[in-house]
């Protein structure tokens, strides 16, 4: 038992673990806000446009069924109203993780791309030569008078 708890510390406390919590836990607060965003302000202006439909209201009632000694029972529904609010949920937070990764690649690619090594010196142009020339024969002539007095 000793052996499990002591797993499960190093478990818990592990940065990936701790990561991974935050992130359940920001993704279900994100969730919320986005449902919020789509049955508050996306919906009814959506349902005004087409007639003033609730959304949540769409649904198929199914046929009653009439079972010999049992009271009326409450008629089954399809609730497709809700479900097309769900999906358009979903569509919305994979469009902005979609966004975050994308985000995170072109960080990611720009720290790859960087460049290891600098780039190497142009060749000298012709003036640069002549010029290198001179100057090497002016300090042998120096030189030369140096060890001559």
């Amino acid at each position: 038992m000793k052996g499990f708890i002591k797993e499960f510390k190093e478990f818990a406390v592990k940065g990936n673990a701790i990561d991974m919590a935050v992130g359940v836990i920001i993704g279900g607060a994100f969730g919320k806000i986005v449902s919020s965003i789509v049955n508050d302000i996306i919906m009814p202006p959506i349902g005004w446009l087409i007639g003033g439909v609730n959304f949540s209201d769409l649904k198929v009632t199914l046929p009653q069924v009439v079972i010999p000694g049992v009271e009326k029972m409450n008629s089954a529904t399809i609730n497709y109203g809700n479900f097309i609010q769900t999906l358009i949920d979903f569509l919305i937070v994979a469009l902005c993780v979609f966004l975050l990764v994308k985000l995170i690649n072109k960080i990611t690619r720009k720290k790859d791309e960087a460049p290891a090594t600098p780039a190497p010196e142009p060749a000298p142009t012709k003036e640069e030569l002549l010029l290198a020339e001179i100057r090497d024969l002016l300090k042998e002539k120096s030189a030369g008078e140096k060890e001559n007095s």
